[in-house]
């Protein structure tokens, strides 16, 4: 059966730390592949910066040449809000899914609407960094112990990025080189994306 990591976020914009993300996600979790699931309209953050074009667009520069790296723009075909439990309910059979998510995720893992669902229908594996132990939410590790789920352990060494602090560095005239794929700054910098209203 094939084995399908999925890593969903906004990607606003993707950056370094989420390809190495889910590099390292295919050489640890024995997957066949990696599929980006950007968000349409996440519910839980701030409304997006870059339109869904333009972070599909520099999802596609970013992987490309990457094998084993994909895009699954089901959310943003989708439109609307985003609720990771309808998007997994429409996957196709025939594969086994994992669902990859930082440490900040699992935290509020049991926010998520109708989180119980997500867990019995992916198996779950967490970025965590070195030393430090996984620590599944009480109701989650319930869950867990009455299906015989498990979490799995995802080591990534935590990498000073993120795309708040990228999108305020390209306001400001900042250079960004060295926490994007090349192909991605191009892209921003043609499409004029993040500048200072």
């Amino acid at each position: 059966m094939k084995q399908i990591g999925l890593l969903g976020g906004s990607f606003d914009p993707i950056h370094l730390a989420h390809l190495a993300l889910a590099q390292s996600a295919l050489a640890h979790l024995g997957l066949d592949e990696v599929q980006f699931v950007p968000a349409a309209n996440p519910w839980q953050r701030a409304p997006l910066t870059a339109s869904p074009a333009d972070r599909l667009a520099m999802i596609r520069t970013a992987i490309a040449g990457h094998a084993g790296l994909t895009v699954n723009a089901s959310e943003i075909e989708r439109g609307g809000a985003t609720y990771t439990v309808d998007t997994l309910r429409a996957l196709p059979a025939g594969a086994h899914y994992t669902w990859i998510l930082g440490a900040d995720q699992l935290a509020n893992f049991c926010t998520w609407r109708e989180w119980e669902d997500i867990a019995r229908r992916v198996e779950l594996a967490v970025a965590t960094r070195p030393g430090s132990p996984l620590q599944a939410p009480a109701p989650l590790a319930a869950l867990l112990a009455q299906t015989g789920g498990r979490l799995r352990e995802l080591p990534f060494a935590p990498m000073a990025v993120s795309a708040s602090d990228i999108r305020q560095r390209l306001a400001r005239g900042l250079p960004t080189a060295d926490l994007l794929p090349a192909g991605v700054s191009r892209y921003i910098a043609e499409h004029g994306l993040y500048q200072a209203a």
